[in-house]
């Protein structure tokens, strides 16, 4: 079956049968992203959520410097969005790009509506995943502001376990906070202790 990840998220999460998305085609759609691609730009309005059939995306702004800080990865069966733009309508301050060649079901408003009109239970469950969103962004920000590097960096492992293999090392030391080559000193610095170990 095409697009299963996305499939198989929606049934597995939201208890919704496969065979029902049916139903809702016209409020969802499919992107091929190439690798560098921005599908969202700083300054446009958002009504989409991205999930990631394939590929990875990332989520960033970039400072009156010139410097990128990534806030967000999103790999295969990851969602992603300018939440903030997407519910109350204002521009958004970030931009969203392809680092990979990337396969997105893009859902627009209406989807998850639709979807809670023959399935009752999908509005209580999309609300739980939003809020586990924030409770994610707000254990980001304290991670950023009150963890050493080589925490965040173990953390950050944790999380995307294969995504040092796919993302440049500059991108992982902006979403840590840190420079590329305090993240170098990290890695050498946790290698030396396993070592000994």
């Amino acid at each position: 079956m095409e697009y299963n990840n996305f499939r198989n998220h929606l049934s597995r999460i939201l208890g919704v049968p496969i065979e029902s998305l049916e139903m809702c085609s016209s409020f969802y759609e499919i992107k091929h992203a190439k690798k560098n691609e921005v599908i969202l730009r700083e300054g446009e309005v958002s009504d989409c959520t991205f999930f990631v059939e394939k590929g990875l995306l990332r989520m960033y702004s970039i400072d009156k410097a010139g410097k990128e800080h990534v806030i967000q990865f999103a790999p295969e069966n990851w969602i992603i969005s300018d939440t903030t733009s997407q519910l109350l309508n204002e521009k958004s301050r970030f931009y969203i790009e392809a680092i990979e060649d990337s396969i997105i079901v893009v859902t627009r408003e209406g989807f998850f509506e639709n979807l809670s009109k023959i399935y009752p239970d999908v509005a209580e469950k999309n609300q739980r995943l939003m809020f586990n969103h924030i409770k994610n962004l707000q254990n980001r920000v304290n991670a950023l502001i009150s963890t050493t590097a080589e925490e965040r960096y173990l953390d950050f492992i944790k999380k995307y376990p294969d995504l040092m293999l796919r993302v440049p090392q500059w991108m992982v030391a902006s979403y840590l906070g840190i420079t590329p080559e305090s993240l170098s000193r990290v890695r050498k610095e946790l290698a030396k202790k396993k070592f000994e170990i």
